[in-house]
């Protein structure tokens, strides 16, 4: 099922980081498909223009685009003020720009040697889409571009499907995830056949794990199903943030609460510590088109120096700011405005991947 623990990226001192621990860079694939946003792809663009102003004084930017998409994105990043030293292209090909998922994820370890490699996980496109062979190659691409290794974790001869969302660590043994997006056995089934101790297994051996801490179900208007940066996040190594819904009629009310009776029952290793327990507010209901879309301020992204939280033009915008203020008191919280940007399935998380900083040799 996996490769031989003396081997594994774990058994050689690897880890994946928490998203908090100091950032390289920051990986964007620039919009280009426009039937992610149908009907509302025009001011797209100018989000992404927003996110990486917002994220370049702190961090270079790695931006996934083509041709004439890359010399539109360098004339819409000059009009929005954005240092041109501060963003790298990269001419690879993709399918869409959902680059938590399908790109690349950074392994660290302090070494000797010290080192930052590629986690050789695959991507399907959340096993519902088929568009997805190019955004597959990205990991390979991008670890051959920056001279780093790709460690490729296989079940047998079959690569190991796993997408940056549907986990989420704090950087000293313990992961968050849904039993609806990996264990169900008959909706988007990343690896057919794989239990609960086939993932631990993985997560152990590939990303350093001790403890997995598996939730429930995800948020309604999901179309990952069930992807954990939607609604519960790790911000400290012993705190989560979980959304809680006060309205018993919606849909995610259960779910949530469910979600909260797991986690006050949880223990972190080694010392089978409890985990402290924050909440953030949902806003309220947002559909376009007939669809409930996934809002929710857990998709924030944390930078060197800032964490870009979703706002919705909702009453809820301004707690969920300050809450997360009281929680990151080293960070500016700022809001990006994305109304138009969920009407794609996601937001600021979805879109963006954390490069780890190189280790002290």
């Amino acid at each position: 099922m996996t490769a031989d623990r003396a081997g594994s990226p774990a058994a050689q001192g690897f880890r994946l980081p928490a998203e908090w621990e100091p950032h390289a860079a920051t990986w964007l694939g620039w919009p280009a498909n426009r039937a992610d946003w149908p009907g509302k792809f025009a001011p797209i663009p100018w989000v992404y223009g927003e996110i990486v102003r917002k994220l370049a004084p702190g961090e270079i930017c790695r931006i996934i685009a083509q041709d004439r998409i890359e010399r539109q994105a360098r004339r819409l990043l000059a009009r929005a003020g954005v240092d041109p030293a501060r963003v790298e292209f990269f001419d690879f090909p993709s399918d869409r720009g959902w680059t938590r998922d399908s790109g690349p994820v950074f392994l660290k370890r302090e070494g000797p040697p010290a080192e930052v490699a590629v986690a050789g996980f695959r991507f399907n496109a959340w096993a519902k889409y088929p568009d997805w062979a190019r955004d597959a190659e990205i990991p390979a691409r991008a670890a051959e571009r920056l001279g780093l290794r790709r460690l490729t974790a296989r079940i047998g001869s079959l690569p190991f499907v796993l997408e940056g969302g549907s986990i989420d660590v704090n950087g000293v043994g313990a992961l968050l995830t849904t039993e609806e997006c990996l264990l169900d056995p008959a909706v988007q089934v990343r690896n057919p056949g794989f239990t609960r101790a086939d993932y631990e297994a993985i997560f152990r051996q590939y990303l350093g794990i001790e403890t997995v801490i598996w939730l429930g179900a995800g948020i309604a208007g999901d179309d990952t199903h069930g992807h954990v940066d939607d609604l519960c996040r790790f911000v400290k190594p012993d705190t989560v943030v979980l959304c809680q819904e006060t309205n018993s009629r919606d849909a995610n009310h259960r779910a949530l609460a469910e979600n909260r009776g797991r986690l006050e029952g949880a223990r972190l290793a080694p010392r089978r510590a409890g985990l402290h327990v924050a909440h953030l507010p949902m806003p309220a209901p947002l559909t376009f088109d007939g669809h409930r879309l996934p809002a929710s301020y857990a998709n924030f992204y944390i930078g060197n120096g800032v964490v870009l939280v979703p706002t919705f033009n909702d009453a809820n915008d301004r707690i969920a700011l300050g809450i997360l203020a009281e929680l990151f008191p080293d960070r500016r919280v700022l809001g990006i405005h994305a109304l138009d940007l969920v009407w794609g399935l996601g937001t600021i998380h979805c879109l963006t991947h954390e490069v780890p900083a190189a280790p002290m040799a």
